[in-house]
C-alpha cells in the first residue's frame, strides 16, 4: 500500500513539475512575442509588400526597327519617326488583354511622371475596333496621362515579330530597339524607373 502511494506521490510531483516548466516557457514566448511586437510597425499600418523582380532582355547592341504605321485618336497618321528625339517605350496592348488591363495603370503613372521631351510611352492598341473600344476602357480606368495610338490591323505587332500582348519595346533617341519585354510588368516601379532613367541619360 506504501509503495503505491509512493508511486501516486512521484507521479503527482512530476505532473507539477511539467506544468511549471510549461508556464515558463509560456511566459518566455509572450515576453519574446512582445518584443518584436516592440519592433514591427504599429497596428494597422500598412506593410508593403517586397517588388517582384523587374526582367528586361536587353539588346547587346541597339537594333533599328522597321517602320511602323499607326494612327491617334484622331485618326492622324503617325509613325515611330515622329517621336524620334525621344526615348519611347512602346507598349503593344489590347482591351481584351487581362494583364494589359493589370498594367497600364503604371504606365499611365509612369508617363505622368517621365513624359515630356526626353521621354514618352507610346501605348499602341491592336484592338480591331479602334477607339469605340479604346476610349471607353481609357475612361473606366481613369487613364488621364497616356495618348491614345491605334493599329487595327495589327500590322505593328507583326512588323516587330511580338510573341502575345502585352510586349514592350524600350527605344533610344534615334528609334533604334535596345530591348523589350514580354509580359506585364509594374512599369512605375524602382527598377523599371532606373532602367528607363539610364536610356534617357545615355543619349543626351
Amino acid at each position: 500500500m506504501r509503495s503505491f502511494r509512493d508511486k501516486r506521490a512521484l507521479a503527482a510531483a512530476l505532473c507539477g513539475a511539467a506544468l511549471l516548466v510549461a508556464a515558463g516557457l509560456l511566459l518566455w514566448a509572450n515576453h519574446t512575442a512582445r518584443l518584436a511586437g516592440d519592433r514591427s510597425p504599429a497596428a494597422g499600418s500598412p506593410v508593403a509588400p517586397p517588388s517582384p523582380e523587374f526582367e528586361f532582355a536587353s539588346l547587346p547592341s541597339p537594333r533599328p526597327l522597321p517602320a511602323l504605321a499607326f494612327t491617334d485618336a484622331d485618326g492622324a497618321a503617325k509613325n515611330l519617326a515622329d517621336f524620334k528625339g525621344r526615348v519611347v517605350l512602346l507598349n503593344i496592348w489590347a482591351t481584351w488583354c487581362v494583364p494589359c488591363r493589370a498594367e497600364m495603370p503604371a504606365l499611365d503613372r509612369l508617363q505622368a511622371r517621365l513624359g515630356g521631351p526626353d521621354f514618352q510611352v507610346l501605348a499602341l492598341s491592336i484592338d480591331r475596333k479602334g477607339i469605340e473600344s479604346v476610349k471607353p476602357f481609357y475612361l473606366e480606368l481613369g487613364l488621364g496621362s497616356l495618348g491614345i495610338y491605334l493599329d487595327r490591323s495589327g500590322s505593328a505587332a507583326h512588323a516587330l515579330n511580338t510573341e502575345g500582348v502585352p510586349t514592350t519595346l524600350l527605344i533610344d533617341r534615334e528609334g533604334r530597339e535596345v530591348g523589350r519585354k514580354l509580359g506585364p510588368a509594374q512599369w512605375d516601379e524602382p527598377n523599371a524607373i532606373a532602367l528607363i532613367r539610364r536610356a534617357i541619360d545615355a543619349d543626351r
